[in-house]
């Protein structure tokens, strides 16, 4: 074999299915793992494509197989053993060599560590993956940050290994340091947010009686339409499969709860510095929080009685599907906002478009809605928010009224549906034109002298309550 075209370090499930790849489609590997027991093991079942991998016991012998510049990509856990990986790999490499992190990194890290390799005169390149082992293995989406340098050098090989859509690559070049990390943040954050929504109209289908089987058919059939995404459509397949062991919907059997990695937590940790509202995300991430105190749900069930009894029909299949796709709607406007403060806080210059474009196919919130979504930042968007562009807006004026009668329902029903109940208010917010708080600022002169604006005078004011 000729020297190896790039690195793989770290043979776990991504690392494996990222390496086979990129053979797959041409190019010459080399990987390493901490455990060099699993070197044998993944060549042989790399099968027909071992030929165009090489297997390394050390860092060093790594980079000894790596043509030039020499490009390693680590997918290792995130934080600490990155940094230990860079350690053990950065005084192997010369100038303008370049690391690729294609693990969850916190897009802070990314950007010290870009700081930190660049003085030193290698590239770094934060790359957000996503789509599952599938995704890896077949053709993900991919959210490079980094220099202009280190993605010309890696480019072709992400490009050739990327999912696509009509043609064209689902991976691309966002901006520098932490942008790509930043954009997988918040993709992770919508996908938070829309297995919420799904899940919660699953939730009043449930309450209405309705069985797990007939519920994924709904599904299944709504995936036709307006609401087609990769979400919905793994919503009706999981929801209509059975439990070999007992015979039951495999649904029934599973723990009411749901863990999390992080990144929900960051997408909205970083939305309250940036002073940017993104509650459906915080609704969904509150959820899985709540979902973990199983006892303390269950000794609630005793204190508090459920209400006495129904009042108004249960929402329809019909109200349902409209409130699902509006919730949609304002989680990815909630977003994208966030996407571009941050852009503009760490001067970025994001193209939106670009994004949801690499959004189109390959990652997890894949959806009909994000072809639309790139014609819209295409034009140009109101205000900065995806809600206001005249095809969305559309769309909501048809849905919302099914949104506001779902909300409602439940409400009176007592089914928890905190993400939908944020989607409204967050609808409901952006409509009013003046809103309260107005009385809050009041209170806040009233104990605290900070002062307020008036709607007749310009400069700040205080109110007539003394102290």
């Amino acid at each position: 074999m000729d020297k190896a075209r790039i690195g793989v370090v770290g043979l776990g499930t991504m690392g494996s299915a990222l390496a086979l790849n990129m053979a797959e489609k041409g190019f010459d590997v080399a990987v390493t793992n901490r455990s060099a027991d699993r070197l044998p093991v993944f060549l042989e079942k790399a099968g027909p494509l071992a030929p165009r991998l090489v297997t390394a016991k050390t860092p060093e012998d790594l980079v000894a197989a790596l043509d030039t510049p020499r490009i390693v990509l680590l997918m290792v856990p995130a934080g600490a053993a990155v940094d230990d990986q860079i350690a053990l790999y950065r005084p192997l490499l010369g100038k303008g060599d370049v690391i690729v992190d294609a693990g969850n990194a916190d897009f802070h890290d990314t950007r010290r560590r870009a700081e930190d390799l660049g003085a030193a005169g290698l590239h770094f390149l934060g790359l957000g993956v996503s789509g599952g082992e599938e995704g890896a293995r077949h053709g993900p989406s991919m959210m490079a940050g980094g220099t202009q340098a280190a993605w010309a050098a890696v480019s072709d090989i992400l490009q050739a290994i990327a999912a696509t859509f009509r043609g064209q690559p689902c991976a691309a070049h966002l901006g520098p340091d932490g942008a790509g990390h930043f954009v997988k943040t918040v993709h992770n954050g919508i996908e938070y947010a829309d297995m919420q929504l799904i899940a919660e109209i699953y939730g009043l289908f449930r309450a209405d009686g309705r069985a797990p089987a007939a519920i994924g058919e709904v599904f299944e059939a709504w995936n036709q339409g307006p609401l087609m995404a990769y979400l919905t459509e793994i919503s009706a397949k999981v929801l209509q499969a059975t439990d070999p062991e007992t015979g039951q919907p495999m649904v029934d059997v599973i723990a009411d709860r749901a863990g999390q990695k992080g990144t929900g937590r960051w997408t909205v940790i970083e939305a309250q510095k940036l002073g940017q509202p993104a509650t459906t995300t915080e609704a969904a991430v509150a959820a899985r929080a709540w979902s973990a105190a199983a006892a303390a749900r269950e000794a609630g069930k005793g204190l508090f009685p459920p209400p006495d009894k129904l009042h108004g029909p249960i929402p329809t299949e019909g109200d349902l599907e409209k409130a699902l796709l509006a919730g949609r709607v304002l989680a990815l406007s909630q977003g994208f906002a966030l996407l571009a403060a941050a852009s503009e806080e760490y001067d970025w210059s994001l193209d939106l478009a670009a994004t949801a474009e690499v959004w189109r196919a390959g990652c997890i919130i894949r959806s009909g809605l994000l072809d639309d979504i790139t014609q819209a930042f295409r034009v140009g968007v109101p205000h900065g928010l995806l809600q206001f562009a005249p095809h969305f807006v559309a769309i909501l004026a048809e849905t919302t009224p099914a949104l506001r009668r779902t909300v409602a329902a439940a409400a009176v029903a007592g089914v928890p549906i905190p993400a939908l109940s944020a989607a409204l208010a967050s609808y409901d917010t952006m409509r009013t034109a003046r809103g309260t708080t107005n009385l809050i600022q009041a209170q806040r002169d009233f104990f605290g002298a900070h002062g307020f604006e008036r709607v007749d005078a310009k400069g700040a004011h205080h109110g007539p309550w003394g102290g």
